[in-house]
């Protein structure tokens, strides 16, 4: 608040000679800041952001009409100190250093157009897929040693990829494609598959987990908003399975056991919410809080432990643990988001998170060796 009225002396200038007593414009924009900090994302166009204010609170609407303006003025008044809220606070909360534990942000370069999605086969093994400025997915690996170039795996992307390893040397790809269905693509270890279109209608990105070898759990969110399952058995591919739920993003999904499945997604007031197979039924949803601008991502260290990451206000990453036993305080991991994470566990030990930067690049953070 300090921040604002050391820095904007001309709107509350502007709203005195409307006849808007200070006491008034404090209260309006004590009202702005706290909302926008803490109930909606920050990433979103101010005009957006009143719509919302207005649809959310129609006593917004009666105070407002209360100001000598009309109400166009108004409104462009009000999108305007939006505006001005955004900057201060995009351009005034430096992110912190890194966590304790975790590294500093590499660049790994590349001009993403989606977020990125990450699998690892082995110990000190990563593959790393986005779509590209073509819309093609691509495909960057680190072998132990160094990083890859960017491969091209073609393809026409109508969302983020998503990417599991079952077993040495396997990768399965899943994406949304142009006329919103499920697209599928693997490497078997010596070659790439064609697409296999596997329908549905999707209206997210896909997430995709597997708790044994030649198994695939596949989660989507589809048109009335809840989320659907498909599943690979070995041997063929399920029908659609409604598990209900009403999704604000794309899922997340991982195994950390033996037919065992957790499922992540932004709930509808920005919260996470978390659904599980425990090997006999699904779990209603749970929420566990938080204010997410972006769809998070899961992944697992050791039998009964999550990891999930999420980019919160600020466009910062944000992780919360399940220890075994209960769910930690989030934690604030730094960075610069510009899309939503991804997070692959590759060992006991070890922890990879890949998002987009800001310059539409690929970035990286890791805990443990």
């Amino acid at each position: 608040m300090q921040t604002f009225r050391s820095q904007n002396r001309d709107i509350y200038a502007e709203l005195e000679q409307a006849g808007i007593n200070r006491g008034v414009a404090d209260n309006l924009l004590l009202f702005l800041i706290n909302y926008i900090m803490n109930q909606t994302d920050t990433n979103r166009p101010p005009r957006q952001i009143y719509s919302q204010i207005r649809n959310q609170f129609p006593l917004f609407n009666l105070m407002a009409r209360q100001f000598p303006m009309g109400q166009n003025e108004i409104d462009r008044f009000i999108v305007r100190i939006i505006e001005i809220i955004l900057n201060i606070i995009r351009s005034g909360q430096p992110s912190p250093g890194p966590a304790p534990g975790w590294s500093n942000w590499e660049d790994l370069g590349g001009v993403l157009s989606t977020a990125p999605a990450v699998s690892s086969w082995a110990a000190n093994r990563l593959d790393v897929f986005a779509g590209g400025t073509d819309n093609a997915m691509y495909h960057k690996w680190w072998d132990g040693r160094r990083w890859s170039d960017w491969e091209s795996l073609g393809g026409i992307l109508a969302s983020s990829p998503a990417a599991v390893s079952w077993g040495p040397e396997r990768i399965d790809t899943f994406v949304r494609g142009t006329d919103n269905s499920l697209y599928h693509k693997w490497w078997d270890g010596s070659r790439w598959s064609d697409w296999e279109s596997l329908g549905g209608i999707l209206t997210s990105a896909p997430a995709a987990s597997s708790w044994t070898s030649n198994r695939l759990d596949v989660f989507v969110r589809g048109t009335d908003n809840s989320l659907y399952h498909k599943w690979w058995d070995g041997r063929r591919w399920s029908d659609w399975e409604n598990l209900g739920g009403n999704l604000t993003s794309s899922p997340a999904a991982v195994s950390w056991g033996p037919n065992r499945i957790d499922v992540f997604a932004r709930g509808t007031n920005n919260e996470l919410i978390h659904r599980w197979w425990d090997g006999n039924r699904w779990s209603g949803w749970e929420s566990l809080g938080g204010v997410l601008t972006s769809g998070p991502a899961v992944s697992s260290k050791r039998p009964n432990q999550l990891d999930v990451f999420v980019r919160g206000n600020g466009n910062r990453l944000y992780k919360r643990t399940w220890n075994g036993s209960r769910w930690e305080d989030w934690q604030d991991l730094g960075g610069n988001l510009d899309s939503e994470p991804a997070a692959v566990s590759w060992g006991p030990n070890r922890t990879d998170v890949f998002a987009r930067g800001q310059n539409r690049n690929l970035i990286h953070t890791w805990q443990g060796q």
